[in-house]
């Protein structure tokens, strides 16, 4: 950080500490500097024990919502998809407690679904051909299909 910006954020911190004596009890100031194209120049102060969530939450309270566009957001939903889409070619998963095990697993439960109602799609057309085209098919063969079949539709299908 330059000279002047450890300056600035000195100042800036000295000025918190005077406005958070001035406010109501339990009351927490936070300040944020934004230098658009700099994010190096960046600055957010916050009282102590003010977290992240109640930053954003007060922020939200005032207007910012998640249905604006910005890069954070895009660069978030995009690593959420891709994690999925891991998920859904079961490689890659997240590291032991990553915030990504959840799209993954999300990702992995879809493509199970699929490959599930694939196979007993399969099977239940092999089963149909079969018999249409006068080869030979167990019942025991075409029960266990067709219970596989709607085992899965059971399972996968909207209702």
């Amino acid at each position: 950080m330059s000279a002047i910006l450890q300056r600035f954020h000195q100042v800036a911190n000295d000025a918190l500490v005077k406005i958070s004596e001035q406010l109501w009890p339990d009351a927490k100031i936070t300040l944020v500097i934004y230098t658009p194209g700099k994010p190096e120049e960046d600055i957010v102060l916050r009282d102590q024990g003010l977290n992240d969530d109640e930053v954003v939450g007060t922020l939200h309270r005032r207007g910012l919502s998640i249905d604006g566009d910005n890069t954070y957001k895009r660069d978030l939903l995009d690593s959420a998809a891709g994690v999925m889409a891991f998920g859904v070619q079961n490689r890659n998963p997240p590291a032991a407690g990553h915030w990504g095990q959840r799209f993954w697993d999300i990702g992995r439960a879809e493509a199970a679904g699929r490959e599930e109602l694939v196979l007993a799609l399969a099977s239940v057309t092999n089963c149909l051909s079969k018999a249409l085209t006068g080869g030979e098919v167990s019942a025991a063969t075409a029960g266990a299909a067709l219970i596989a079949a709607d085992e899965a539709l059971t399972k996968y299908a909207p209702q």
